[in-house]
């Protein structure tokens, strides 16, 4: 046998195992022959083995295999590395599911219509420079030509394949495997494949491998973008991998991944993959706050009205956001030309062009790209936002202009300018303007002929993304309003606005009433008080609201504070309440003189121009002279009973809502004895020298460095100068410390 290479009864014999039935059912007999690697060449004894069920015939020397034809129970055979050239040179055993020809000399496919279920075929090292013949092979679910000549895929559209391997050819392209609608491995690794475009309709992919090819762009992965269920992807060894950031890009672009290049993707890839290319809008805007953070660091410092409007309370802004084009700039003028004792708007900075109508300075500040980075750089901005492929930006100046007039500021941005505020020290009272008519809202876009129709329809889109945000996220927007009709949604925002100042509308009756209330009684009224309640009652009704100079020895102006306050100042958490507790701190210290820097500064000057607005009095003078002369400690004693500047909204410490006015001392630390002494006097009881400090004990002096108005909103006196009717209000310098 070994000499001629003659299979012989014994071998035979040695080869036999799984012992079980014939197909009758009749007989027993070995249903499978295992004869590799016995240097067989001749295997026609094999024709009596007419019951064989698996044939192993691997590495051998065969060169005909026509004694499978005797076999008509054959299910499995093997005749890997031999030396056959025959493809299928035998008769088709009807049950013939499994066939391995891998390792032989074969060259050209036949057509295998007759083996109706094959079901596994494996042709690897071979010849072939062509797929045919299988188009009839409607069970073939597994194939491999690894390692032939095939330069184009073609013969395979009408095949259920399932595992496709055409490792190691001449391919160029994955043109042909569209139609494979069921493959789930592919295996093309060590090819010349430089595109994945064929790839784009396999949804049943779960295993790509592309090793060892020509892909040298990224956005080839893009083609196989929506194969959700492919989890393992290999590109080693491809040109591609030499780009900086490549595994995060294709991380990112298929996301769906859990192993790339033969390493298992982390959750941590994901995360960072998505933050570096498409990251949510918290992160875009948390990441800009800390960069305008950054870069205002690193500038002097310089203390502004709006972040030191108190200890206690932030600075009073009002927000208008919505989708583009819905209204919120033209409300935002409306507004703060009715309400221009309490509103100024904000002017943003942005790198767009004016549309048609625009001015700069009144609508926006139009610069450049470099402009714009370069006022980054120095710590100008507040909060930016990208939108449209244009910048948008609010400058700390254009919110300073307004509040160095006494005022509040009102501006309007989009979206991703709220999120960017919100991780501000500013604490707005956010208003969404959305369009609930998309097709008016569309209309309305199309006819102002700005917009090109990618535009608009970004636009519309953002509608939803605004619906989401206020659905899943409650409480992050303050009041939402519709704007498809501009009038009804100014009605709805001047009620808004009036209920956040503390504004109501009076009935006549209620008027005349209050009028003959006051004739008898003004000399109990300050004289600034409004002759009018805060509550209306039925009939006619009158627009006129109730800006007044509270006063704090009043209890009418104390519950109109209180409820201001309230209205205005959102509930602080835990952190909050600590970090307000430890700047009350700073400020007791500074008074006293324990902790010299801004806040010094600020209490000497405060206390400066309280000293000049007192009456040329003598007496006044020579009781004030006393009182700074006094001791150092009975200074700090006075300037710790000071509760924290938080304000002219908020009730001062020491105000009894039940029974009048107790006159607790104000954060000038000059005054505290002579305020001191008011303590403990009854509503009636009359002082002396009242009078003249009249002019100093007054709701303006809430915040610290301001000037003689109150918290904003709302703005009992008004601005601080008379506003030009066109022209912006010119900046004025601030104190550096």
């Amino acid at each position: 046998m070994e000499k001629d290479g003659v299979l012989t009864a014994e071998v035979v014999a040695s080869g036999l195992s799984n012992l079980g039935r014939a197909a009758s059912g009749l007989q027993c007999l070995y249903q499978f022959r295992s004869l590799p690697g016995h240097n067989l060449s001749d295997v026609s004894i094999l024709c009596n083995c007419v019951h064989v069920q698996k044939l192993e015939l691997s590495h051998n020397k065969i060169k005909d295999l026509s004694c499978v034809s005797h076999m008509p129970s054959l299910i499995i055979l093997d005749a890997s590395h031999n030396e056959l050239s025959d493809f299928f040179g035998f008769q088709p055993p009807k049950n013939l599911k499994e066939v391995n020809f891998s390792h032989n000399h074969m060259t050209k496919m036949k057509d295998l219509s007759a083996f109706s279920s094959l079901c596994k075929l494996e042709l690897d090292y071979n010849s072939f420079s062509e797929i045919s013949g299988l188009e009839q092979c409607c069970s073939l679910t597994h194939l491999s030509l690894a390692h032939n000549k095939i330069s184009r895929i073609s013969g395979l559209d009408s095949l259920p394949l399932k595992n496709l391997c055409l490792r190691g050819n001449q391919l160029e392209t994955t043109e042909g495997l569209e139609n494979l609608k069921c493959l789930q491995v592919l295996d093309l690794s060590k090819n010349c494949i430089t595109s994945l475009s064929g790839l784009r309709n396999l949804h049943l992919l779960d295993s790509l491998n592309l090793e060892s090819n020509l892909i040298s762009e990224i956005k080839e992965a893009t083609h196989i973008h929506d194969l959700l269920l492919l989890r393992d992807f290999n590109l080693k060894g491809n040109p591609v991998q030499d780009q900086p950031d490549y595994r995060l890009s294709v991380i990112f672009l298929l996301q769906h991944l859990t192993s790339l290049d033969q390493e298992n993707i982390t959750a941590e890839e994901k995360v960072s993959s998505v933050n570096k290319y498409d990251p949510p809008l918290d992160v875009v805007a948390a990441r800009d706050h800390m960069t305008h953070l950054l870069y205002q660091l690193m500038q002097p410092q310089v203390l502004y009205d709006s972040t030191l409007a108190s200890v206690a309370s932030p600075y009073p802004m009002l927000v208008l956001t919505g989708p583009q084009a819905c209204g919120k700039r033209e409300l935002a003028h409306k507004l703060c030309q009715e309400f221009s004792e309490y509103f100024a708007t904000g002017g943003c900075h942005t790198t767009r062009k004016p549309y048609l109508g625009e001015e700069n300075g009144s609508d926006y500040h139009f610069v450049s790209e470099d402009d714009f980075q370069n006022m980054i750089h120095m710590g100008k901005f507040i909060q930016t936002m990208q939108y449209g492929g244009h910048r948008f930006g609010l400058s700390r100046d254009a919110i300073e202009d307004v509040a160095r007039e006494g005022l509040a500021c009102c501006v309007h941005m989009e979206l991703e300018g709220v999120l960017s505020l919100k991780n501000s020290y500013f604490e707005p009272r956010y208003i969404l303007l959305i369009p609930t008519q998309v097709e008016q809202y569309t209309r309305h876009m199309r006819m102002r002929g700005l917009y090109t129709r990618t535009q608009i329809d970004t636009a519309v889109a953002r509608i939803k993304l605004y619906t989401n945000i206020n659905r899943q996220r409650p409480g992050f927007f303050d009041n939402v309003i519709p704007c498809d009709d501009q009038e009804e949604a100014y009605q709805m925002l001047k009620l808004v606005v009036k209920s956040y100042l503390g504004l109501e509308e009076q009935s006549k009756d209620d008027h005349n009433d209050r009028a003959s209330l006051d004739q008898t009684s003004t000399e109990h009224l300050p004289e600034e008080r409004p002759a009018s309640a805060l509550s209306s009652t039925s009939g006619s009704v009158t627009k006129s609201y109730l800006p007044m100079a509270l006063d704090p020895s009043d209890s009418f102006s104390r519950n109109y504070c209180a409820m201001v306050q309230a209205q205005l100042s959102p509930q602080k958490n835990p952190a909050e309440l600590a970090s307000i507790r430890r700047r009350e701190q700073l400020v007791r210290e500074a008074i006293v003189g324990k902790s010299p820097g801004a806040y010094s500064q600020l209490f000497k000057s405060s206390a400066q121009k309280a000293l000049s607005s007192l009456p040329q009095n003598q007496d006044a003078g020579t009781h004030l002279h006393e009182d700074s002369s006094s001791s150092d400690e009975s200074r700090a004693s006075s300037a710790l009973s000071v509760p924290s500047s938080a304000g002219a909204l908020a009730p001062a410490q020491g105000f009894d809502l039940g029974s009048g006015p107790v006159v607790e001392p104000l954060d000038i630390s000059v005054l505290g004895h002579t305020l001191e002494t008011l303590k403990g006097q009854k509503p009636d009881a009359p002082h002396p020298g009242t009078d003249k400090l009249s002019a100093v004990v007054t709701p303006s002096s809430g915040r610290p460095g301001s000037s003689t108005h109150p918290v904003l909103p709302p703005i009992p006196l008004g601005r601080k100068t008379p506003a030009p009717p066109s022209s912006a209000r010119s900046p004025s310098p601030n104190p550096t410390v």
